[in-house]
């Protein structure tokens, strides 16, 4: 049985493990966890992860809060 696809997959976040208990504080941690979640799931629905980013942080400031999920990195 070969697991190099799921290694690879993982490998990011291994790597990064060390580096992000220095995060500052666990709340920190907490929102680096989240950002991490979304770019995760953004990678998954086909979407790229900076791009996706960008577009939202330029839309942000005059979205309204009552659609703000419409801005998930999803494909609907």
């Amino acid at each position: 049985i070969d697991n190099n696809p799921i290694e690879n997959a993982i490998r990011p976040i291994a790597i990064g493990k060390k580096n992000w208990l220095f995060a500052g504080s666990e709340r920190a941690g907490k929102r680096a966890a989240a950002i991490q979640s979304l770019f995760a799931t953004a990678k998954l629905n086909g979407i790229e992860p900076s791009q996706w980013l960008k577009a939202t942080l330029e839309k942000l400031p005059t979205w309204p809060n009552s659609r703000i999920d419409e801005l998930l990195p999803l494909r609907g």
